[in-house]
Formats: structure tokens, sequence, C-alpha cells
């Protein structure tokens, strides 16, 4: 499977693009840090080497101490470094660079308060999940302060968004018309055909407990004193955003985003609101999917709003939770008893908007269609199906989603397709989306040779005795 896994390994360096650290420093200067390091060598014989400037790429820099640094954001998300070199790293690095500064000669904007309040998510996720303390954290990064770690790490993600940003551009308007993809799926040889593992379809009803008149307007209700307090008395709308505001991401910053015209964020009824206001204007209570909001518009820059907002849901009683119990277990009775199909019981019945009409049945996002191969199945569907036989109903599931605190569910198998070759009739999207991501891979090498051509970029030292897979030497081709 050779030629399945070269494109394995171009599309993990893709994704690499997007996530990997982008420590970025923007002085060229030719000179060594005095700072001592102790790292791998190139032939990776550890040695005691002096921190210096390996490579400038545009109007960045690449430091020897940034591939230890590569090295501790991989091993940090858990990726196995042992087959990796330094080489290969800083390979990785001089790419990032020539995107983010192509980003930057492009004028291509991005969120930097957006940013910043991901850091606080990145650091409360890994705190988390590895059990540590800020204490633990700032030795894993070497830093000295939580604030030098927060600056480090907003370079890092800036110039990664910098870098994501200018590959999605590059890639943007590419398409791939039928016969193309027929041209790739007869391009692979027959014995290097991908395998796609087993395959299910899977399809849901769902029941949400109805919210009250009477809990949603205690709701509007308090949204307006919160209103009234801060223009009538003078008090803090950013304190309440961060005492009383659901919205738990922007809870921390006050209830703060920043919007854009042209870029839009936000759901609809959110982003007609904000665009409404005067600068230092509070709204009225509106409501959206997530439920009821006040926005206080503090500034206009050009094309960006920057507001704070405070988003109340309403709670659901426990009279409207035992209604939807009954309701979707009298369901399933009905369904089991033959008096319907579960297609017929989800038109009716589901009080889910985007499945309701197809019978139930669940959309993979990745691939666009109904099936889903199991061994890349989200973790919590696959424990809800995984002892399920086809077209069996389950018992009724308690579920929640970014809308919904508390949701009901009974879930089933429609089908199921055991492990095969790639067939081009019936794998058609999945083979789409391959050929669609083959054409990207060679658009990005084809866009990066011109740009290395186009581009000041300087290797120093040992690192010019690295193999590299584009000509960052600038040697003349054979």
């Amino acid at each position: 499977m050779k030629f399945i896994n070269n494109m394995r390994f171009a599309l993990i360096i893709i994704t690499l693009f997007c996530v990997n650290a982008l420590s970025a420093q923007e002085i060229i200067e030719d000179e060594v840090v005095e700072s001592k390091v102790k790292s791998d060598s190139l032939n990776d014989n550890d040695r005691l080497k002096v921190d210096g400037v390996t490579a400038v790429v545009g109007d960045f820099v690449v430091l020897d101490s940034d591939i230890d640094k590569e090295f501790i954001q991989l091993q940090a998300r858990g990726v196995s470094t042992k087959d990796i070199t330094r080489c290969q790293l800083f390979g990785k690095l001089l790419e990032d660079k020539l995107y983010a500064h192509h980003a930057i000669q492009d004028s291509i904007n991005i969120n930097e308060l957006e940013i910043r309040s991901s850091i606080e998510q990145q650091i409360s996720t890994f705190l988390e999940t590895k059990g540590g303390t800020m204490t633990e954290l700032l030795e894993f990064y070497n830093k000295d302060s939580e604030a030098s770690l927060r600056e480090e790490m907003f370079e890092i993600n800036k110039n990664a968004r910098l870098a994501a940003e200018m590959q999605r551009k590059i890639v943007s308007e590419l398409e791939v018309t039928p016969e193309e993809v027929r041209e790739y799926f007869n391009s692979i040889p027959k014995d290097e055909r991908p395998e796609f593992g087993t395959e299910l379809k899977v399809a849901q009803i769902v029941v949400i407990p109805e919210i009250s008149e009477a809990e949603k307007q205690r709701v509007i209700n308090k949204l307006k004193e919160f209103k009234a307090d801060v223009i009538e008395n003078g008090a803090s709308f950013t304190t309440k955003a961060v005492f009383y505001s659901d919205d738990i991401p922007s809870r921390k910053d006050g209830g703060k985003y920043v919007l854009n015209k042209k870029r839009p964020r936000m759901v609809k009824e959110f982003r007609d609101v904000a665009f409404s206001l005067q600068e230092g204007e509070i709204s009225d209570p509106f409501e959206t999917d997530f439920g009821y909001h006040i926005i206080l518009l503090e500034k206009i820059r050009g094309q960006e709003y920057e507001i704070r907002h405070i988003l109340l849901r309403p709670k659901v009683t426990e009279e409207a939770k035992n209604a939807a119990k009954e309701k979707i277990n009298k369901v399933r009775e009905r369904i089991v008893a033959g008096d319907l199909t579960f297609a017929e019981a989800a038109k009716e019945f589901s009080d889910e908007k985007e499945t309701k009409n197809n019978g139930g049945q669940l959309i993979n996002p990745y691939t666009q269609d109904y099936s889903f191969e199991l061994t890349k199945m989200d973790p919590e569907l696959y424990g809800q199906i995984q002892d399920l036989k086809d077209n069996e109903i389950s018992l009724v599931l308690l579920d929640q989603d970014r809308i919904n605190d508390i949701k009901y569910k009974i879930i089933t198998v429609t089908d199921r397709t055991d492990e095969h070759e790639a067939d081009f009739a019936k794998d058609y999207l999945k083979i789409k989306n391959l050929a669609l991501q083959d054409k990207q891979i060679r658009e990005i090498a084809k866009w990066q040779d011109e740009k290395i051509n186009d581009t000041y970029i300087k290797v120093n030292g040992d690192y010019r005795d690295c193999e590299f897979s584009s000509n960052w030497l600038k040697k003349e081709k054979q």
C-alpha cells in the first residue's frame, strides 16, 4: 500500500501545518544566542550546543531551540518522537515560516482576541487531561512565569493560524470533476487500492424537553434587570457576564467577542442585533437557539465590532424531563410493536430538524454521506451502537449537545457494510475526497516551489547537510 501510505503521510503533514507550534521571531539576525541548551545533534548524538539562528525565511528566523520546542509540542500531544529526526522537524519549521511570511505579505487577517481566548482553553484542557498544576506546566515548557508562557503560546498560535489560513487560501478554490475522480482512482495500482473498514448507517429519534413560557419569561426579566442596573446604576456589564453568563468560553473575558462584518461568526440572529447597535448601547433581550442574550457594543473599528454579551439558558423542569421521557418511551414501544417504522416515527416525532425528514439518518460530518467507518466513529456514538444488531432499537439514552443540555434519544443501525476494497461506485464520495486531497497536496507543493524561489531563504551550519524534500538550499535542478 505504498501509494496510499504516501498519501496518508502527506495528509498528516498538511494537518500538522494547522496545529503545530510556530514560534516566530521577526528580527533577522545571523548571530549566536549565548544561552546553552542540551539537545540531540543532527546525527542523533547528544552534545552541548549554542542556540543560534539556523535559518532565515523571509521576515522570520528559526532558532535551534525552536526545534526543541517542536519536540515538546509533539510530546505534549502524546505523539511519539523516537523516530522523528531534527532534520525532519527543521524542514517542517521552514515550511511553517514560509506560509506565515506569505500570509502577512498577502494581508491575511487573524483575530488576536480569539487566539488569546483559545490559549486559556488550551491551558485548562492541558491541566484537566494531564491532572497537573500550573507549576508543572511551566516546568514542562521551561518557563518561569505564567505571563511568559501565555506570550509564547500566543506567538505559537498566532503564526500557526497564519500558516493555516495561507494554506486554506491556496486550495480554497480547488475542486475535482467526476472525470478527475475516475482518473485518480484508475491511477491507483489494483494491489494498492485502499481498504475501507466496516461501515454502519445509523439513525436516531430525539425528543427535547420543552421549556415553559414562565421559565422563558423569568430569563428575559433577569436580562432586563441586568441592563437596567448597568444603565441606571452604573453597574459593570463585564462583571455581570463573568458571574452570570452561561456562555462558558467567553465568561472569563467578561463575555467579550470581536465580530467582523466580512467574516460571519455567531448565528444570524446574534449578528443582526450586534451590527444594529451604536457604541455604548445595550440591546434588549433576544433569543437564539442557545438561549437568551443581551449585547453591549463597546467599540466599532472599521468592519470590526467589539462586543460583550450575557447568555442565560432557561432551565428544564423535572416535569418537562418526565414528559419527554414518557413520549420517547411510547414512540419506542410503537416501533418495537410494529405499529410504525423507525423512519416514520422520526418524521412524526423527532425534534432533531437535521435528521427527522431523512428517517433519522445521521450524516457523517467528515464524508457528508450516511456511512460511518467503525474504527473512525466518534467514541460516544460507537459506545451507543456497538452492541446493537441491525434494525434493533436501543433503550432510551440521555444525551446533550451544544444547544440542549438535556435530550433523550433512541438509536438504531439501519445498514452494515463489511470491510472491503474501495469500489468506485459504492465509495464514490470517499474516493472523491481522496482525489481532492491529492490535488490539494500537488497544488501546495507547486505553490511552495514557486515561493521558495521568490523568498529570501538562508540555511546555516550543519542544517545545510539535511536531506530536504523541498529545495530550501536553492540548488539548481539537474
